[in-house]
């Protein structure tokens, strides 16, 4: 038995000597610019629809991202599945109307509402309380002395709000909202400049990820100058002018609103090489796969860049880890090879992916995230312009990444590495913007691989698969593969010894 034990570990520390003697030049140039193109032009494809989260277009994507894994022999990434489902909502309009004294007003042309932001109701009121700009701070309180309970009030939008720049202050619609909630009215009518409305009420609302929220907001609906003087009269005018109190007045209104809404789901694609000796470890390699959809059910916004480079250069690399596999030099760690939806929501996806890790964060040395490497970047004048990437990330959670990063690159791609957006005072705040940032806010160690595309055709129809540099492309997905490699074969995981400071996102 001890025999056959220490046979076990001379033959697990030869493996172990090959991986870390390996060269993984033979497998990194597996990583071509025509099979980079071949899939960039099936994922930014017309069928593909643009990718919009929770769309069609976007699950066609995910189904095609789920077959090349699967045919590339990857394990799924969840409990069987290669697809991690999240729930995306959206809400439908059903019907919505607004009567003053028994006549109707039509919505657009004298009120409108806020789909997402409002609860099926139906009110009936016989009072309206006007209550001024309805203010409440330190310096005033346009509730004094009324008793606003249960009922509808009305206010008027933009009349003497001091314009504080912050959601307490009152230049802001939601604290005028708060305080009318707070006094307890269970609607709002804010009178409103627009109307009829030029753009009309899309019959959809926005999407949105929690269902359940802490507070639910009371409804408020914009309304006209008309529905003002339906209920006030003349008083209108006077208090347009600001002579005049707030008031109580009879009238009958009702209020109506009813919506549906729809669980349309979600999901990131995960396929999993597992390692050897170190396969309860991972390596994360992301790129996100959604993007903008479609405009007027007609207009494209095909995102081949953005992220469609990014998402094809994972499928490439997880085809060249599999070759090395195969070769009998596989990696020591597991890598997790992981597209995401939601990206262009606000990071859904890489979220729930990073508050709901499959596996866990504190063994995941390290997310290498991939969002943009096919173009260039315009306004780069100094150095190479068909030779750089931008590195992002690499100064912040580990001071392993930056020596890392440097020699690898150093000793294989010699791109230039460029630092621009590594800034604090980056006014585009990238390293806030992309997928690693949920990895990095939970404490793994990120580098972030863009091309700095921020001119030109970025987020518009115009971004195709032909205005790619497949070459540029596939040396940049080399960079990523073999600093893949080193952090998946070396003996320790990255260290986590610099503290994230993370300002207000603010975008």
């Amino acid at each position: 038995m001890k025999k056959i034990f220490l046979v076990v570990c001379v033959l697990q520390s030869i493996i172990i000597a090959a991986q870390k003697k390996t060269d993984p030049t033979t497998f990194a140039k597996s990583i071509l610019p025509d099979d980079l193109k071949r899939h960039l032009y099936i994922v930014a494809s017309k069928e593909m629809e643009g990718r919009e989260t929770a769309t069609p277009g976007q699950k066609k994507a995910a189904a095609y991202i789920e077959s090349q894994f699967q045919s590339l022999g990857l394990i799924p990434g969840n409990n069987g599945s290669y697809q991690m489902k999240y729930p995306v909502y959206q809400d439908s309009l059903l019907y919505t109307s607004v009567q003053v004294n028994e006549k109707t007003f039509e919505l657009d042309k004298d009120f409108s509402i806020n789909i997402g932001q409002s609860n099926s109701s139906i009110y009936r009121f016989s009072e309206v309380v006007f209550v001024g700009a309805g203010i409440v701070d330190s310096t005033r309180d346009d509730y004094k002395g009324i008793d606003v309970r249960g009922k509808v009030v009305l206010l008027l939008a933009g009349q003497n709000q001091p314009q504080q720049g912050q959601r307490g202050g009152f230049g802001n619609q939601f604290a005028r909202i708060d305080a009318a909630q707070k006094n307890g009215a269970v609607a709002v009518l804010v009178i409103s400049p627009g109307f009829p409305r030029q753009q009309k009420t899309s019959p959809k609302g926005n999407m949105y990820l929690n269902s359940f929220q802490k507070v639910v907001r009371l409804n408020q609906f914009q309304v006209s100058e008309n529905i003002a003087r339906a209920i006030m009269g003349d008083d209108y005018d006077k208090a347009k002018a600001g002579s005049f109190q707030p008031k109580t007045y009879t009238a009958n209104a009702m209020l109506s609103f009813t919506k549906t809404t729809t669980d349309l789901q979600s999901s990131n694609v995960l396929g999993v090489l597992e390692g050897t000796d170190l396969k309860d470890e991972y390596v994360f390699i992301t790129a996100h796969y959604d993007h903008l959809g479609k405009r007027n059910d007609s207009t494209i916004y095909y995102g081949a860049d953005d992220d469609g480079s990014g998402t094809v250069s994972v499928l490439e690399m997880a085809e060249a880890f599999v070759k090395a596999k195969q070769a009998g030099k596989g990696p020591r760690r597991s890598i997790v090879f992981m597209t995401v939806s939601g990206e262009e929501k606000g990071l859904w996806g890489s979220q729930y992916y990073s508050n709901n890790p499959i596996f866990p964060l504190e063994k995941t040395t390290v997310d290498l995230n991939i969002d943009m490497i096919g173009r260039t970047d315009s306004s780069r004048h100094a150095g190479d312009s068909l030779n750089y990437v931008y590195v992002v990330g690499d100064d912040k959670v580990s001071s392993d990444l930056k020596p890392i990063s440097e020699g690898i690159n150093k000793k294989y791609t010699k791109l230039e590495l460029d630092y621009k957006f590594n800034d604090p005072n980056d006014r585009n705040r990238i390293y806030f913007r992309s997928d690693h940032y949920n990895f990095a806010s939970k404490g793994v160690p990120i580098i972030f691989y863009y091309d700095g595309m921020l001119g030109a055709d970025y987020h518009r129809p115009t971004d195709t698969p032909d205005k790619i540099n497949y070459a540029l492309m596939a040396k940049r997905a080399q960079l990523v593969f073999y600093t893949a490699w080193e952090m998946a074969n070396r003996d320790a995981m990255l260290k986590r010894d610099i503290k994230l400071d993370v300002p207000p996102r603010g975008f």
